[in-house]
Formats: C-alpha cells, structure tokens, sequence
C-alpha cells in the first residue's frame, strides 16, 4: 500500500471504509454507508444512529473502531450490547481486521500484552488497566470501567423493554455510560439501535442532547415522525422530488425486495425495523386513546342526556397537555343538551395504596347507557384515618348509592377500617368485588369497548386536576390517570403505577357486570324521551281532568239553599 494511499485512510474514515470493504471482499459502499461513515467522523461526543435492519450499522461501527485504533492505539473502546454474545461478536469482528488487513497488522498485540478475542490490547498502547478493547452485555458489570469510545449496539429489546419498569431500569444503566467515559475532546458514546417503542430510551437520550440521525429503507410518508432526526440527504432529496416518496433509499435494496419484506414482516413490523417509525405500533400496542373520551363540566347530581363526540379540531382541548402519544387529543363534545338525573353513582375505591402506591378512588356515575366521571384522584399514607374520613366524604360529596372496594389484597380489613368511618358520616352500603383475570387484560377489556364508543366521560376539571399533578415533577406523571390510559399495554406489569386506571375500570365494570352499559345510548335515549313525554302527556290529561271535573258544593251552603227552599 502506497504512503499516499495510507495517509488517505488515516485521515477519512470513508476511504478506510471502501479499503475495508474490499478487504472482506464485499461490494463497495453504498451511499447510505457513506453517509452513516460521515456521521460518525462528525464526532459527536454524544450521538445516537439508527438505521434500517440489514445495513450493515454494526460491522461499519466495528470497522470505525479499527479506524479509532489506527488513529490513536491509546484509546480504549468499551463495547456493550444487550447481550454479551452481539458485543463479543463485535470485538471479535474487531480483532479479525486488525489480524488480517495489512494497514493494521501493527496494531496486533505482542506477546506481552492481552490478547483475549474480547478484552485485548493493541500494540503501541501505553500501559493500562483497562484493553484497548473491551465486550460487556448491558446487565454486567459497568462500574470500573473506562472508556475514549463507548459502543453501545441494540442495549434495547423486545425483553428488557417490554414494561415501563423495564425500560427505567435499561435507563438507569445507560445512565451508567457517563461514567464511564473519559473527559478528553476526542471521547465518544455512540449508541446504535432500533426503537421498540414511542418510549425508547433512544428517544430519552435526544432529550437528554444525543445528535440522532435515522435512515430509514424508504423515503417516507411523513418527515415529522422522525422529530426532525431524519439524515439530511434523504430531508434534501424528497423536499426537491415529492415523487420519491415509498421508494427505496438505498441501492441494496430494490422497491420489489421492500415489498417482499412489508409482506414477510408485515406493516407494524416493517414500519419498525425498516422505517424505524413507531407511530403505527404504539397505535396498536396502546390500544387506550384519549381522544376517544368526552371531557365536558359535570355536576354532582346531573349530566346531559344527549352528549355527541367530536373528531373535529375545533373541539379540542387543546390547552390541556397531552400526556399520551403524538397525536392523541382531549376532545370536548360537539351537542351538549338536556340534563337529567344520574340514574346510579358509586364510589369505587383500590385500597392497594401502601408505600410508593396510591389509594386511588374514583366517582363512577352512569346515565342512559353512557358512564360519567365527576371526579377521580388518588391518596397516598394507606389506611391512614385522614384518607377514610376522606372517602366517606367524598362519597357523601357526590350523594352516591353504594361503595365499591377491590378486595384483592388485606381479606376485608379495609372494609373492616372504613365501615365505621363511613356509617359515622354517610352511612351507605359497601361491596366487595374480587377480581382474577391480569390487570392490565382485564383493564383494557373493560375500558376499551366504552371508549371505542365514546360512551366515557370525564369531567373536565378533573382530568384538568390529574394532568397538572402528573406535571408536577418527573415522578408524578406515573401516577396520572391520563398517563396511565395512554400508556397501558396487553404486557403483565406495563406499567409502574396503574392504581387510577384500575379503579376506574372497577367502577365502570360494576356496572357492566349489573347490565346497566348493555343498552346502546342511542336506544336508552329514545327510551328515555319516550318516558318523558308519556310522563308529560299523564301529567297533562291530570291536570285537564282535575281542571274539567264537576264542583260540588260545600255542605254549608246546599244546607242553606235547602232551608231557604223549604
């Protein structure tokens, strides 16, 4: 290899590249490789790459750690990957070019020096506890070590981010990467990976100010789905030719392979791993819209009889953040009129609140065939008496007819604690419901066919009340009710507090359970006029009898006319 040659691949990674690349005897680069090695030249300290499935982003970063070495053997490269399998692949892949590709044979250790396949040495690095290069999974052991370029390649999966829990703990040990890095100008953490989710911890480290660039198989649909991470070259071309869009990005891949792929992977799965979009699987992994519930002003005793809901943008709340997912809205109705009596009220309690839980309660009224939520929070300090005195108040507040309690958890002690506080303020009877089916199935089964139908209201100071507690601090938000809706999936544990949810789906499946949410509200309107207006004409043919009857005299005065008479 020529001097000039050598300077060349010193000095651009791209060119180190195509030399690697035809070392492996693979076809040259395509141009979405180029602009991936751009990226990853550009040097930022913190950066994050995503990049369809196929690519080949892992064995491009391997070849970019031999170039890193190349440039400096001092450096030290901590490799970690979900499994400690992909990142010894990795270092393995690593140790091969520099064994065998002749502009870093004088990278390979001496005899002298670690020469593990996964923990090695390069020769011309100073002494140090720490190899030159290094393979660990995400769940060893972090602490202690060091690192100039930290490769963090797919930390998330399907496994370890199935559950909100899961995914703050995936959180907690990449937090772990800024320790681990070394102050110099030259340090680096790259992250490469696919997204599992709206709630990847990918999307986290953009806000924490990780530059993200994604490359996508095909010129998408919609740029906005991207935050504006999108590669600049696929931004440029499709603003100048709007005909590119659906069509493959990348020479590697024809418009007929992609096909064959959506067909194989089908929509959800390709708009994953190839589009790297999520919105299409949060839509169906969060099955819970808010936009599918009517928040309007309720009142304690009353509601309308006719409530429609609105898809229009005029009738959103929008000065009401959204806690759920791009796109999702707090819709108010379109025809608010007639108000009537509720026709039953609960007070539907979760008394499971011990330690960072909540008592959670929640205001569960129902009128012709639609269920209303007057109100709805949640308490922590368990079964504290204050929290009691609580509930029975709330319960007298809002004048219901019966107290629901979950009964999972304490065989009736709670029960046993709240009867004597509510028979001393609102005496009224309290039920027990026991329940067996998984939460988080059990929730969405109850709450989902109401709110399909939009036959789920809220009060809007209410969800106006959870919304700013959930925004309090970062904690809080685990515990709004609205958080809670849009975040829940068919997962066991999806979530790390789902204590409001809960009780609502109690309050609105005693109901169920009683036939009461069976009727359509269109018929137990009609039903309901109908009543009304045979109730009106009953009162009127009253009121034209009584006003049509024959008067009698009083007995006073036929005694006097029959006196006078004689």
């Amino acid at each position: 290899m020529e001097q000039q040659e050598i300077k060349l691949a010193i000095s651009d990674f791209k060119y180190f590249l195509k030399l690697t690349w035809e070392h492996l005897r693979l076809p040259p680069p395509t141009e979405m490789q180029f602009h991936i090695a751009d990226f990853l030249q550009e040097g930022h300290r913190r950066s994050v790459l995503q990049a369809l499935r196929g690519i080949g982003k892992t064995w491009e970063t391997g070849a970019f750690v031999a170039w890193r070495l190349l440039r400096n053997p001092n450096e030290k490269i901590l490799i970690v990957s979900q499994s400690g399998s992909h990142s010894d692949a990795i270092a393995i892949f690593i140790r091969k070019l520099i064994d065998t590709m002749p502009i870093l044979e004088h990278l390979q250790p001496r005899p002298d020096q670690r020469s593990s396949v996964i923990a090695f040495d390069v020769n011309g690095c100073d002494v140090s506890v720490q190899p030159s290069v290094k393979s660990l999974g995400i769940t060893s052991q972090l602490q202690g070590n060091r690192a100039s370029l930290l490769i963090s390649d797919d930390i998330e999966g399907q496994q370890n981010s199935a559950t909100e829990r899961r995914r703050q703990d995936l959180l907690n040990q990449a937090a772990e990467f800024e320790a681990i890095l070394q102050t110099g100008d030259d340090s680096q953490i790259l992250v490469l990976g696919t997204p599992q989710s709206s709630e990847s911890i990918y999307n986290r480290m953009i806000e924490k100010g990780y530059v993200t660039r994604i490359f996508p198989a095909k010129y998408p649909e919609d740029v906005s789905v991207y935050k504006g991470c999108l590669a600049d070259y696929i931004q440029q071309r499709m603003s100048q030719d709007p005909s590119l869009v659906g069509k493959s990005i990348d020479s590697r891949f024809s418009d007929e392979d992609l096909m064959q792929r959506e067909l194989s992977y089908g929509r959800s799965g390709f708009k994953l791993q190839f589009q790297l979009d999520t919105t299409l699987s949060d839509a169906e992994k969060y099955p819970l819209k808010s936009r599918d519930l009517i928040i309007t002003d309720l009142t304690h005793e009353t509601a309308p009889t006719r409530l429609v809901w609105s898809s229009q943008s005029r009738d959103s709340a929008t000065e009401l953040p959204n806690v759920g997912f791009t796109g999702d809205t707090l819709q108010r109705p379109s025809v608010q009129e007639d108000y009537g009596n509720y026709e039953g009220s609960i007070l539907a309690i979760d008394p499971s609140g011990r330690g960072k839980d909540e008592m959670s309660w929640c205001i569960v009224n129902h009128l012709l065939g639609k269920v209303f939520v007057p109100d709805f929070g949640g308490l922590h300090g368990g079964y504290e008496e204050t929290n009691l005195v609580f509930l029975a108040e709330k319960a007298q507040q809002f004048n219901v007819n019966k107290v629901v309690v979950e009964s999972n958890f304490g065989d009736g002690m709670f029960n046993s604690l709240l009867a004597p506080v509510m028979n001393a303020i609102y005496p009224v009877a309290i039920e027990e419901v026991r329940n067996n089916i998984q939460k988080e199935k059990r929730i969405i089964d109850t709450l989902e066919p109401l709110m399909n139908q939009h036959r789920l209201v809220l009060d809007y100071g209410a969800v106006k009340r959870d919304i700013e507690y959930g925004l309090s601090d970062p904690k809080s938000i685990y515990y709004s009710m609205m958080y809670q809706m849009t975040h829940l999936t068919q997962e066991r544990g999806a979530l790390v507090h789902d204590d409001r949810l809960d009780v609502l789906a109690l309050g609105v499946q005693f109901w169920n359970d009683m036939g009461i949410l069976k009727q359509n509200s269109d018929e137990a309107l009609g039903l309901y006029k109908k009543k009304m207006v045979t109730d009106e004409l009953k009162r009127r043919a009253g009121v034209y009898k009584a006003l049509n009857a024959p008067r009698k005299a009083p007995k006073s005065t036929a005694l006097r006319r029959l006196k006078s008479f004689k």
